[in-house]
């Protein structure tokens, strides 16, 4: 028998009659003959309302115990989704994380999935029954319970689908699929039938409304992914593993543009310009858990050097802690901050080799009177860090600088 596996969000979930409609769609997948392992998201803004709820208590929450709050908010849908389906006559169980079998590393709020047991899920599924599991978490060796990191749903979805061996990963969510920019910011923006794996998780790390982790997964393991809407029947986008991949010389395809607003930028002064500098500073905070994205280094004539870089805004706090440990270490006199950045990137395969993107890209923006602070690439990337009051200007204005409206 196939298996699928299903993914809500939280606006898919928010309230019992979507609940309850869910199901039946559910429903209807299973008596067509194929095996369901539903994933859930917390119901609609649960997941901030608990973050608010927290720093009402504490202006700076344990991690481990903000772990361990964020997680019931999955745990309601799952349970209210395996009620909806028993309601409706079919055998159902929900499962969180842990006894789905998803272990993780002990990073807290930015846990990574090491393994998961199957043996839970498949003497489930060997009873004929639909699994419900709650997204986003997992547990440690130590029986501590992990978050994957908001929108971790999605990658506790494709993990699942990759051990389970499914067909493919569905994600339902409140969009009818992926397109060539959001269309809430642009209204001639374009659904994609497909997507490759690669130009995806560029969308997806640069704005994209998807967890780039389970785009990292979907292309390692293989498993196809169809985004598409909860709310009605129209066709989605399926991310796989396209012709896009191995892209042939000289042809490129501005699969679409992204923007990305939880950018904030950290410049350390006047640093001697000698080996060992940047290893010095970039080392805590890896082992801090803090990812670090765009980095610009210029060396001046007197042999010091100004480093700036990027952290999303919910680092930046702890970014800056980390910094100001190794200031006199490194020999730097201060460091500085912005959390008023924005980042707006054209993802497209083959643009590295070929010329003449970057520089339109630029001359767009600078007709629209909107200044790059920082510039970055990939092989299928050009992301440009603009002001934040800017950005969805620059959204607009390259979206139809490049003619995404019109098909390609």
């Amino acid at each position: 028998m196939p298996l699928v596996v299903h993914k809500y969000g939280g606006t898919s979930v928010a309230d019992a009659a979507k609940i309850l409609s869910v199901a039946r769609g559910i429903g209807k997948v299973r008596d067509s003959g194929v095996e369901v392992v539903t994933v859930v998201s917390a119901m609609g803004n649960t997941t901030d309302d608990l973050v608010r709820l927290a720093e009402t208590i504490s202006p700076d929450p344990d991690p481990r115990e903000m772990d361990l709050l964020l997680s019931t908010g999955e745990l309601v849908a799952c349970t209210l989704m395996t009620m909806a389906l028993r309601s409706l006559g079919y055998d159902a169980i929900s499962l969180s994380g842990s006894q789905a079998g998803i272990h993780t590393d002990t990073v807290y709020g930015k846990a990574r999935i090491d393994r998961i047991d199957t043996a839970r899920l498949k003497k489930e599924l060997a009873k004929g029954r639909v699994i419900v599991v709650a997204g986003f978490q997992g547990i440690t060796a130590d029986q501590d319970i992990t978050t994957l990191g908001r929108g971790g749903s999605d990658t506790t979805a494709v993990a699942l689908a990759a051990a389970l061996g499914a067909e493919r990963c569905e994600i339902y969510t409140d969009v009818e699929g992926i397109y060539s920019a959001d269309p809430k910011l642009v209204p001639g923006a374009r659904k994609l039938a497909e997507i490759g794996y690669r130009e995806m998780l560029e969308l997806a790390s640069y704005g994209a409304k998807m967890h780039p982790r389970s785009i990292e997964l979907g292309r390692y393991y293989n498993v196809p992914i169809y985004v598409s809407s909860s709310f009605s029947d129209a066709s989605g986008t399926l991310i796989h593993q396209g012709p896009d991949e191995q892209p042939m010389e000289n042809r490129v395809k501005i699969a679409g543009i992204t923007c990305d607003t939880n950018v904030a930028k950290i410049t350390v002064r006047s640093v001697s310009d000698r080996p060992g500098i940047a290893a010095a500073l970039f080392e805590p905070l890896a082992d801090a858990g803090m990812s670090v994205d765009t980095i610009v280094q210029n060396t001046s004539l007197d042999r010091t050097t100004d480093i700036s870089f990027t952290v999303s805004r919910g680092d930046l706090p702890g970014a800056l802690r980390q910094v100001e440990k190794v200031l006199e270490t490194i020999g730097a006199p201060d460091v500085a901050s912005d959390s008023t950045l924005a980042s707006v990137s054209i993802i497209g395969s083959g643009m590295q080799n070929t010329p003449g993107y970057a520089a339109r890209m630029f001359r767009i923006l600078a007709e629209g009177n909107i200044n790059i602070d920082m510039i970055t690439t990939s092989e299928i990337r050009i992301s440009c860090i603009v002001k934040e009051e800017q950005v969805e200007e620059a959204v607009r204005l390259l979206h139809r600088g490049f003619e995404l409206e019109e098909a390609q």
